[in-house]
């Protein structure tokens, strides 16, 4: 079993280390940039889903021209909203982040936290994410606004909900803490569920969890596995309610600034990196479930059945509608594609 994970203090550890790799990074700027050696940095572990990806488009850059790529995994540089303010300030190149994150600065990326809006079947969501226009056409815009070029959006898994006792109801999650990421929809989402959302940075989530800060939070089955949160919120719940989506990007000047052979390379690099980590997470689901089981006798797995998704699923309206509100006009006219295109990928 895996070592219990420390208490993550944000407050101090987490700006400590901030501040001295930040400050590495800017007294290497111009030697780096004259080597054409860019910053890439992501929000997981070691063999993750978002390491998969980097690594990936690292070893497309590097084996297809002189330039290299420096990867940076979570903490190394700062939580999810540290390494999003140095790509905008371009002291990263790239950067992998979700749009539990972005929802801030992007608030029509919280389109992917209205619950029951995907659909669990992983051949259609891998389909949908291939062929929609609200992925490939609308959200690239709307990064652009904020001076990121949108490289991929991929799903990373289904979302399991993890707490301190089984839950079959909305009942069940009444006056429970779940951790949510800093998105007004997603805490929406939970309120409407009947829990108490409650956001809390990756970090702290291992020892709120562990000290009964929180009661359970909600992540891909492999990052419960990574993250070792199954030793202290054993209880997993498959609600069927979403997909955890990410997105790739970069500093929009640097990329405007290459030369076109070289924004070729960073796009079929990102393709690439797309096609090998879609092939990664097939299966992955199943394989990080069985080496949680493995590892602990008092893990509980609770797959709701249709009428107990239903209890859940009727809920989910007054979450579309806090989005719309949100968004305005152009998140109505983002929400219309986006259910066209799940149609279409699933009358194919």
């Amino acid at each position: 079993m895996k070592a219990s994970k420390p208490v993550f203090n944000r407050s101090f550890t987490t700006k400590l280390v901030t501040s001295a790799s930040v400050g590495a990074l800017l007294m290497g700027m111009t030697a780096v940039a004259q080597a054409d050696n860019w910053r890439y940095a992501h929000e997981e572990y070691e063999g993750d889903v978002q390491d998969v990806f980097a690594y990936a488009f690292k070893e497309h850059i590097e084996e297809n021209s002189d330039h290299t790529v420096q990867v940076y995994r979570f903490g190394e540089l700062g939580e999810s909203d540290d390494i999003m303010e140095q790509t905008q300030n371009g002291i990263l190149q790239f950067v992998n982040q979700s749009p539990g994150f972005t929802g801030a600065l992007i608030p029509e990326a919280q389109i992917f936290f209205i619950p029951y809006l995907l659909p669990t079947d992983e051949e259609t969501v891998l389909t949908f994410f291939d062929e929609s226009k609200a992925i490939n056409e609308m959200f690239p815009e709307l990064y652009a606004e904020q001076g990121l070029e949108l490289l991929k959006m991929y799903p990373e898994g289904e979302m399991v909900v993890t707490t301190d006792e089984p839950i079959s109801s909305p009942e069940d999650m009444n006056n429970k803490k779940i951790r949510t990421m800093t998105n007004p929809l997603l805490s929406e989402t939970y309120d409407a569920f009947g829990a108490t959302p409650t956001p809390l940075p990756w970090g702290e989530v291992y020892g709120g969890l562990q000290t009964g800060i929180i009661d359970g939070q909600e992540n891909p089955i492999f990052w419960i596995e990574s993250g070792g949160l199954y030793e202290v919120s054993p209880h997993l719940t498959f609600t069927g309610h979403g997909w955890f989506t990410t997105a790739m990007m970069a500093n929009q000047d640097f990329y405007e600034g290459l030369p076109e052979e070289d924004q070729e390379l960073v796009q079929e690099a990102s393709q690439a990196a797309y096609d090998h980590t879609i092939e990664h997470i097939k299966g992955l689901a199943e394989e990080s479930l069985a080496k949680i089981q493995e590892a602990s006798d008092e893990v509980t797995v609770t797959r709701l059945d249709e009428e107990q998704i239903q209890a859940f699923r009727d809920r989910a309206p007054q979450v579309e509608e806090a989005f719309l509100e949100m968004t305005g006009e152009g998140g109505a006219e983002l929400l219309e594609q986006f259910k066209a295109d799940l149609e279409a990928v699933t009358n194919e």
